[in-house]
């Protein structure tokens, strides 16, 4: 699942709450109690996920038995592989002008330079176009780990389009090669989804994750709604969607 689809963002929460506070409103006149009832719910929801501390411990949850520290033994892991995210928009003019690549995707490009400069494992990205004509993010990904972190990408996956397909098509490099080990760089709130599709696609995976989530301090702050609560609502609403389907797949 994209996050910017459609579909999705009308499936998970906040978004899907707005629409759902306006059906409220529109059957209020013949069905008074439903009505306000589900426009209060919706409303009262859209508050609730807009605080600081409800973002935060669902992101938290999210990351329950990530290990933090890794593994000392490497010698059965075979590869790195970094999980591209976001893109970058932008027009003509300035210094990095047009698209690129997005910052949690630059975080995880640091993350596996790091772990590929302390380990000297080969290092797979992935990541297909993420916008029409686009070039794959995997080979931006690759450019810029070589110009920008002196680390090359052994293998360069660049036609997958969500967590799944990085690792299939992950595999489907790595296997011919002899490596069925491998371990995953990215967010740790998006590690539980990732390592279930990495093991569905017969890759022993090892987290490598990176941004753990700081707990709340139960502060006023935590508790004013914030605009870019509702982001990182939605980020870990969709993970847990995406786990939900993921452990049903076949």
């Amino acid at each position: 699942m994209s996050l910017s689809s459609l579909p999705t963002a009308l499936l998970i929460p906040p978004i899907n709450l707005v629409p759902l506070g306006l059906a409220g409103l529109a059957v209020m006149p013949r069905w008074p109690r439903l009505g306000r009832a589900t426009a209060l719910a919706a409303l009262l929801a859209l508050l609730v996920l807009a605080l600081p501390v409800t973002s935060t411990l669902l992101l938290r949850s999210l990351e329950a038995g990530i290990p933090r520290d890794l593994p000392p033994n490497t010698r059965n892991i075979g590869a790195i592989v970094v999980l591209s995210a976001d893109p970058a928009f932008g027009d003509q003019g300035g210094l990095l002008p047009g698209s690129g690549i997005g910052a949690m995707t630059l975080d995880r490009m640091r993350g596996g330079a790091t772990l590929q400069h302390q380990t000297g494992l080969g290092l797979l990205v992935s990541g297909g176009p993420l916008e029409p004509g686009a070039m794959p993010i995997a080979i931006q990904m690759a450019q810029s780990l070589a110009e920008d972190f002196a680390t090359r990408a052994s293998w360069i996956e660049p036609a997958s389009t969500d967590t799944w397909e990085n690792a299939e098509f992950s595999a489907a490099i790595l296997k011919p090669a002899g490596i069925t080990a491998v371990y995953v760089v990215t967010h740790a709130w998006h590690m539980r989804r990732a390592l279930m599709a990495f093991r569905h696609a017969g890759l022993a995976a090892t987290p490598a994750p990176l941004r753990f989530t700081r707990p709340p301090r139960y502060v006023a702050d935590d508790f004013i709604p914030q605009v870019s609560s509702w982001v990182r609502s939605y980020y870990a609403l969709h993970e847990w969607l995406g786990c939900l389907y993921y452990a049903i797949r076949p």
